[in-house]
């Protein structure tokens, strides 16, 4: 039993989902026709043979009321009971306490089975309880109904059931015809049905198989509706836009950081080149050279390293946490001060508790302190803000042209005034990251009087908790 089963769930396993679906539309139906069919055969059933047991008791009235003096006759005991106009005729058989039988002279060469409970009724005066029975007598199948009749005797009437078997039995055949038919209109509509039903899935999986042939991205399921399948293909669209941007993005980044490495690699190149072919090369051209590596060695491990804050961050494996974004704050102003002696910094640090990662957090303000120190003049003044999950840092620098704003947080953008700096171009891209991260946003924008704006909002800042003032000890009156 369990090869079986096993075999038919392979066999189900090969077959195509809309092969499945008709199946099992055909399967619900042959269970509720046969059910269906079940409950009429036995309604019918149960209709027909009542119309028997009420013949078969209307004419046990009639033998209950005959007198027992009006049976015997010449030629031995006889009960002369006879249909009446319309009604079928039955085998009426007398039946003593010692099982002897009267019969009708149609039916003297037939006898019914007189059971144990039949003959118990002969010993009871009045008639009460009806027996009814089912037997075979002479290769009939009839109905017997029995019951007392009078003191000594108990009466047996039976009727043939051909007429009813036959009709069961065309009953019969007429619902396994329609449970057939009914079987293959169900399947012949699931097939339909499923066509069109399955018909986004249809779509959904063309469209997979087109992406993963060609690798494009840009392929969509056209919606309609908004059921379940619908949803589906909404999620699976969903799905194809963002790994195109996210395939996009990483083409763009990879695009990018080639073309900002190949100028510190062509330089590099250059100069290692010429000390190694310059032999007699003066000291003074050699310590310039040398200093042009090393200057371009940390420009390549500056971007580097912010390329790969950039690829940690998208990643975000470390879990949020509750910090005090004013101390997060300070320590990168510490920092900021040790690389740009020339520039000070003005802080003003409410305490400030948010929801975030404070390695990322504390790195995004750095990177909003060391942009605005880069632009600020020697001895200007840098601005640093942090109230309600904010963060404003200004500078008193030439300020960002209007034109520049817009991208001044696109990877590797670098400004027209900026491209002699020193830079990667990713610090700000960072800043932007690390918002977006926590459900805020940073913005850049010219500063009344000169300089630039930077405004890093954080989504998830909390209220300080206040902790109660320490109550005060009672004085102690001295004695």
């Amino acid at each position: 039993m369990s090869n079986l089963g096993s075999r038919a769930r392979r066999v189900l396993a090969n077959l195509s989902f809309r092969a499945r679906i008709a199946i099992a539309a055909a399967a619900a139906v042959a269970l509720a026709v046969m059910l269906a069919s079940i409950l009429v055969f036995f309604l019918v059933r149960g209709e027909l043979r009542g119309q028997i047991d009420e013949a078969l008791e209307q004419r046990a009235v009639r033998v209950s009321r005959t007198e027992l003096r009006q049976l015997p006759a010449p030629g031995g005991p006889f009960l002369d009971i006879t249909p009446e106009f319309g009604e079928a005729n039955v085998l009426v058989q007398l039946v003593d306490s010692d099982r002897a039988t009267v019969r009708q002279r149609e039916f003297r060469h037939l006898e019914l089975p007189v059971s144990d409970e039949v003959l118990e009724l002969t010993g009871r005066s009045l008639p009460g309880q009806l027996i009814y029975e089912d037997l075979d007598v002479a290769d009939t199948h009839v109905r017997v109904l029995s019951f007392a009749y009078g003191p000594g005797y108990a009466v047996q009437i039976a009727r043939p059931l051909t007429e009813v078997d036959e009709a069961l039995g065309r009953i019969r055949i007429i619902l396994a015809l329609i449970a057939l038919a009914g079987v293959g209109i169900a399947a012949a509509f699931g097939l339909v049905v499923s066509r069109a039903a399955l018909s986004p899935v249809r779509r959904l999986t063309q469209t997979a198989e087109t992406v993963t042939e060609t690798g494009d991205l840009s392929q969509r399921i056209e919606v309609e509706g908004r059921d379940e399948l619908s949803r589906l293909a909404t999620s699976f669209n969903t799905m194809l836009a963002a790994l195109e941007d996210s395939t996009q993005a990483q083409r763009q980044l990879v695009a990018d950081a080639s073309h900002e490495l190949r100028t510190p690699l062509t330089s590099l190149r250059t100069n290692i080149e010429v000390l190694a072919s310059a032999h007699e090369l003066p000291e003074d051209d050699r310590e310039r050279l040398l200093s042009d590596v090393v200057e371009q060695l940390e420009e390549m491990t500056t971007l580097i390293s912010e390329l790969i804050e950039l690829a940690r961050a998208e990643q975000q494996v470390a879990e949020p946490e509750d910090v005090r974004l004013d101390l997060l704050a300070a320590d990168a102003l510490e920092r900021a001060r040790r690389n740009h002696p020339r520039v000070s910094f003005r802080p003003e640090l409410d305490e400030t508790v948010v929801r975030g990662v404070p390695s990322t957090l504390e790195r995004a303000i750095g990177n909003l302190l060391d942009n605005a120190a880069k632009w600020s003049p020697p001895g200007a003044e840098v601005e640093l803000v942090v109230s309600d999950g904010r963060v404003v840092v200004r500078d008193h620098g030439p300020g960002i042209d209007e034109e520049d704003l817009p991208y001044v947080f696109d990877r590797f953008y670098r400004a027209l005034s900026a491209r002699g700096m020193p830079g990667s171009g990713l610090g700000l891209a960072i800043v932007r990251q690390v918002a977006e991260s926590h459900g805020g946003d940073v913005v850049a924008e010219r500063a009344e009087g000169g300089g630039t704006r930077m405004v890093l909002r954080l989504g998830s800042a909390r209220e300080p908790e206040i902790e109660p003032a320490p109550e005060p000890e009672p004085a102690v009156t001295p004695s």
